[in-house]
């Protein structure tokens, strides 16, 4: 293993304890902290081997906590792990809390890390992340794809508050992946005793900083602290309300009247007016994450790449940035955005020419594939006021432009998920937050035999160079190949992205911890807290 990387590798040793919210000097708290924040949608699942949306995650990171954990400004630091070491490039050791336990009194132990990791990679839980995460594991993309028993995982107990994990290829940035829950630790007796109803309130045995209280189907998901939770002496909030609204102007008028005081994210266009109208609660920040359309390289209508290139090309990204959303996101031209370790930002080689060459060019295209002016495609996107602008206005630029008609089709979040996974769509809006700062996360959305790719495309090329990057234990190089496997993908056109993820949301300013600094928008309630007021 390179020196340079086992070093970077053993600095990330994290040993005491992790606090949870820092009150300032001064600071007075508020008789009730009871907090009421909208998700964007309803959490398709609460489970966390099957959690995919931000909205699930949101919540699956306060009802359980993972070997490592995100603190306010997104840092990893020690979760349900107090310490870890990598004893050679594939082996990692991590010791738990002794004093950590679930909601109903039980230890949390190794055997429940090993029993989490294993029941989310077998194929019968049906995670859409097992061969995402599963690929950086000893024997688990095996697993998840059903070629190998989930008992053969590289994941083992060494005794009741040790867990040792050993990976496919040397992975430097482990304690980041698994601060995310799909590779936590369950209660099993809980899981197995509850079936399919486990995750109900009532039912669920968690080891978070909240228990379950309550979940109505598309009203509300209430959580309540923990008592026997390690660090429950810091935790402030003592109940948390999760809307699930997804029309961003029910989202503000909620806001308004005090029924809500976080909002998931401001309408597009109206982020100016309510720096104006709430200047104390605006907050904006710059994220690891990207908007996009997903487009079904396997139905008829998308299968041509010529196709797919002119779609890309006459997105106009400046206005849909400065104009439609005009909320603080950047225009981008490729997979990797700003910010994100691991491989170069690229851009198309045509995203800086005038637009009018762009039109020429992809109606061009257009005609070589035999495509008329006038043909129809089927657009499918989420309700919602943000993703409806978004869409009218690509529906106007490929119609006055390219002479494309589009017809919107317009669904639930948790439908639209579906909708994707299954591949019953042509063009889709999509969009993603980083689950952990490495550029495999986002190639995880274009790569061969990835659970979130969408688009179905698989260039075997740029597998093969992946493949070559993680097997490599020399940074420069690895990230050589990571931008050349990208490079050569985004010449298949998967996707079209559109912008670069900021999240201007409006916080109530008597709501404390929330930093602008947490690029992955993972905002744990245990790092919140309700100053005096």
């Amino acid at each position: 293993m390179n020196k340079t990387l086992f070093a970077a590798a053993i600095a990330l040793v994290m040993a005491g304890t992790s606090f949870a919210a820092v009150i300032p000097p001064g600071v007075q708290l508020h008789a009730t902290q009871t907090l009421i924040r909208n998700n964007g949608s309803e959490p398709e699942t609460l489970d966390p081997a099957t959690a995919e949306t931000v909205g699930a995650n949101n919540i699956t990171r306060d009802l359980f906590e993972g070997l490592t954990a995100n603190d306010g400004d997104g840092k990893i630091i020690p979760g349900v792990a107090e310490s870890w070491k990598q004893t050679n490039a594939t082996t990692w050791v991590f010791k738990l809390r002794q004093n950590a336990k679930w909601s109903n009194g039980d230890p949390v132990t190794a055997q429940d890390c090993v029993y989490g990791i294993r029941r989310f990679l077998d194929p019968k839980t049906a995670s859409k992340y097992a061969t995402t995460y599963g690929v950086f594991l000893l024997n688990g993309k095996e697993v998840a794809m059903g070629k190998k028993p989930p008992s053969e995982v590289g994941v083992k107990a060494l005794d009741k508050f040790t867990v040792e994990i050993k990976t496919a290829f040397p992975v430097t940035f482990l304690p980041q992946l698994v601060s995310n829950n799909n590779l936590g630790p369950l209660h099993q007796a809980s899981v197995e005793k509850g079936g399919k109803d486990w995750t109900k309130p009532g039912n669920m045995v968690s080891n978070g900083a909240f228990m379950l209280k309550d979940w109505q189907v598309n009203s509300k998901v209430v959580i309540e602290k923990n008592p026997h939770y390690w660090d429950a002496a810091n935790v402030q909030l003592t109940r948390v309300t999760y809307l699930g609204v997804e029309d961003g102007n029910a989202d503000v008028k909620l806001f308004e009247s005090g029924q809500n005081e976080m909002v998931y994210q401001l309408p597009p266009g109206t982020y100016e007016q309510a720096k104006k109208q709430f200047p104390k609660d605006v907050r904006n920040a710059p994220m690891l994450g990207l908007r996009f359309y997903t487009l079904q390289t396997k139905s008829p209508a998308m299968k041509d790449v010529r196709v797919r290139k002119a779609l890309s090309m006459v997105i106009d990204r400046d206005i849909l940035a400065n104009k439609i959303t005009a909320d603080g996101q950047t225009p981008a031209y490729g997979l990797i955005v700003k910010g994100m370790e691991g491989a170069d930002m690229t851009e198309y080689d045509w995203a800086k020419w005038p637009m009018a060459k762009k039109v020429e060019e992809a109606k061009k295209l257009l005609a070589e594939a035999g495509v008329k002016p006038g043909t129809k495609y089927t657009f499918t996107y989420n309700t919602s006021e943000y993703h409806k602008k978004m869409a009218i206005f690509a529906q106007s630029e490929w119609k006055t432009k390219l002479g494309i008609n589009i017809e919107l089709e317009a669904m639930e979040f948790k439908v639209l998920v579906k909708k994707r996974h299954d591949g019953a769509f042509e063009i889709a809006r999509d969009g993603f937050i980083a689950d952990y700062n490495d550029a495999t996360n986002f190639l995880a959305l274009v790569r061969c035999d990835s659970d979130q790719n969408n688009n179905f495309n698989c260039n075997r090329k740029a597998e093969e160079m992946i493949n070559q990057a993680e097997q490599s234990d020399d940074p420069g190089k690895r990230k050589q190949l990571l931008t050349q496997a990208t490079k050569l993908i985004m010449e298949d056109y998967p996707n079209i992205p559109l912008v670069q993820y900021s999240l201007p949301r409006l916080v109530k300013s008597y709501i404390g911890g929330y930093s602008l600094l947490n690029s992955q928008d993972r905002f744990r309630s245990k790092d919140l807290y309700i100053i005096k007021h």
